[in-house]
């Protein structure tokens, strides 16, 4: 008997050591250190596939700290932590622009609001108005003028617009940015005149005398910027924190600022460093030498105070925008034979920066729209890369509205990111194929055919050049119709992204694209509680109804940065 019993009693007493051993363990599994905020009752779209929706949101120290059900959430619950009960509302990853222009929204915000024109005369009497309102000799800056939407789709001139501004110089920027139209006075004060040349990357519009008429596009737009009065230090604070606010409204807690000069770079960081800068802003370094030369030699930037802003991305251009008939084209335009578009940069410097990144530890973002632009700069970094091979350089293309079908592909074999705004297709449809002729047009904002190769596309807005609310680009992505829902059935539809897909390029996606994938994108436990809560569902509405869509809360690192007024 007692040699049966005695394993028995070994066994047991290795039990209970076990129990003792263990039991710690367990009590700390019992009992996790307490959240800060606890999100109950929502549909969470996580953007993890391990766990891709949920009802609970536990935060901690601004981080995610646990996603799964309410009952488990609950057990985080600690005597200080905040319970919200969201009652079925929708929370997704917070939004990332992946292309957009901060500080050119908070100029924008400033100025003259152009977007909404559709004739002329309407702009000129906003100018007249804003003239009535100003001193002799001050300048009237303007943006968002397209002359598509006119009757008259012509380039305008600029004797109306001097005739009711004859002392105030005035500048009025295009929608895509791409193209200004100055008046007299502006002119006077730039020194143009009929023997002003046309720079290399730009064209001077002249009429038949050749008198410039006022429009100057793509390079030749710096003629008369130059003598446009800077900004006040305390001007552009203003400026940025406005653009920071208007952001967090349409619930963006991030985004890819594509190209800044280097005093704008340094606002960043000033406000960054101040703890009021309430956005998390992937800046690009703009093409000026001496501002690369600095970078270069001070490093890659990478989350600085609090992973507020990255700086390790060069912005390059390789062409002009489509609406302003400025991008590069293989073949002429279709409504204007004798026109192919414009080079910004000559290849050979696409090719120079992007080796030159490449050894200093840099990512490049090239501008290219036309497909002669995206072709030229796909080689350019095909030769960077085979002078310096890095196997995860992940230098993107931005915009990618044209490609010819050949070059497709090498984005993928290349490992290009094409950074693209779905939105640009749904303001550009009406008249694309007026520009480009049909057969083109078939290659054209083609993000399946690009996702059929393996490819991410990062979505973005290109603010101030469509508008903040990055639902806009979501909704462009899933339906290509706009906002009336036309054209019944989507524009060239079989190019469509999936509900999944374009959640995906507003939030990881973009965070991939800027190496932050570890860090944000997704709501898994240990990345950045950034998220935004939607009064619907925008991955189950009926798309007429994805424009509706309200942004009730912006939480960055775990904070509201934004809540809507009830």
């Amino acid at each position: 008997m007692h040699s049966l019993r005695a394993p028995h009693r070994v066994l047991a007493a290795t039990i209970v050591a076990a129990a003792l051993t263990t039991s710690p363990l367990d009590a700390q599994r019992s009992t996790p250190p307490p959240a800060d905020l606890i999100f109950t009752n929502a549909l969470i779209y996580t953007v993890d596939d391990s766990h891709p929706f949920v009802s609970a949101l536990a935060v901690r120290d601004g981080r995610v700290q646990f996603v799964g059900s309410v009952r488990e959430a609950l057990l985080y619950r600690g005597t200080s932590t905040k319970v919200l009960d969201l009652t079925g509302r929708t929370v997704i990853p917070g939004m990332v622009d992946a292309h957009a222009h901060l500080f050119g929204l908070g100029d924008f915000l400033r100025n003259i609001d152009l977007t909404d024109t559709r004739s002329f005369d309407e702009i000129v009497s906003r100018v007249g108005a804003r003239v009535g309102q100003s001193p002799s000799g001050r300048w009237i800056q303007g943006r968002g003028w397209d002359q598509n939407k006119w009757g008259d789709t012509r380039f305008p001139t600029h004797e109306a617009l001097s005739r009711v501004s004859p002392n105030n110089p005035v500048v009025l920027t295009r929608i895509d940015g791409h193209a200004i139209l100055a008046n007299a006075a502006a002119m006077r004060a730039a020194g143009v005149t009929a023997a002003t040349k046309d720079p290399a990357g730009g064209r001077i519009e002249r009429g038949a005398d050749g008198e410039p008429t006022g429009v100057f596009v793509d390079n030749a737009m710096g003629i008369v910027e130059r003598v446009v009065p800077n900004m006040s230090h305390d001007e552009m604070k203003s400026a940025t924190l406005a653009a920071i606010t208007e952001a967090n409204r349409w619930g963006l807690t991030a985004l890819h600022d594509a190209g800044e000069p280097r005093d704008v770079l340094d606002l960043f960081e000033e406000l960054a460093k101040a703890g009021t800068f309430n956005l998390r802003v992937y800046a690009m370094i703009g093409d000026d030498s001496a501002a690369i030369a600095h970078y270069f030699q001070r490093g890659p930037q990478i989350g600085l105070y609090d992973n507020k802003l990255w700086i390790r991305t060069i912005k390059l251009y390789a062409d002009g925008a489509l609406g302003s008939r400025g991008a590069a084209l293989l073949d002429p335009y279709a409504d204007d034979p004798k026109n192919v578009g414009l080079l910004r940069s000559t290849p050979e410097h696409l090719r120079d920066v992007a080796t030159r990144a490449l050894r200093n530890g840099f990512q490049v973002a090239t501008h290219a729209i036309g497909d002669r632009g995206n072709r030229v700069t796909l080689d350019a970094y095909e030769a960077a890369l085979k002078a310096v091979p890095v196997a995860d350089h992940r230098f993107r293309i931005e915009h990618v509205q044209v490609l010819d079908h050949a070059d497709v592909p090498r984005f993928a074999q290349l490992g290009v990111i094409p950074s693209m705004q779905a939105v640009h297709q749904t303001s550009d449809m009406y008249w694309a194929s007026t520009r480009l002729g049909y057969a083109h047009t078939l290659g054209a904002y083609a993000w399946r055919s690009l996702l059929n190769t393996g490819v991410i596309i990062p979505n973005g807005s290109d603010f101030p050049v469509e508008r903040v609310n990055p639902l806009y680009s979501f909704h462009s992505a899933v339906s290509r119709q706009d906002e009336h829902d036309w054209p019944p059935g989507g524009w060239f539809p079989e190019q469509r992204m999936t509900r999944d897909e374009a959640l995906k390029g507003m939030t990881i996606w973009p965070a991939f694209a800027a190496f932050q994938e570890q860090m944000m994108g997704s709501l898994t436990p240990g990345k950045l509680a950034d998220f935004v809560v939607l009064d619907r569902d925008i991955m189950v509405v009926p798309e007429s109804e994805i424009l509706g869509t309200a942004v009730l809360a912006t939480y960055i690192g775990g904070r509201a940065v934004y809540e809507r007024s009830r």
